[in-house]
């Protein structure tokens, strides 16, 4: 029964897509937050600065995550808004001084 079943291309392997983005949402929040935690030690003398910090480190971590999940499902409309705006050179116009 293995043998029947279909390979499918990379772009619709939705289930790898939700590995790989649990996988990395996972990990950029734990590393963040001990950034966060061991910048926090070191930084400030406040427990309440230190749980900042922390606070802060992990909010980078799901804010990254979520901003690479997007990219690939490829469904965002954070980075549908980026992709659209073109950025285009004019030259500065002259005075009329030749």
């Amino acid at each position: 029964m293995a043998d029947n079943r279909e390979i499918l291309p990379p772009q619709y392997d939705v289930n790898a897509k939700w590995d790989a983005c649990i996988d990395l949402t996972v990990r950029r929040f734990v590393y963040s937050t001990l950034g966060g935690a061991v910048g926090g030690l070191l930084l400030f003398r406040s427990p309440v600065t230190r749980w900042a910090a922390v606070a802060f480190g992990a909010g980078l971590g799901i804010g990254s995550a979520y901003t690479d999940c997007s990219r690939l499902f490829e469904g965002s409309p954070a980075t549908a808004k980026l992709a659209s705006h073109k950025i285009v050179e004019t030259p500065a116009p002259q005075d009329g001084q030749d």
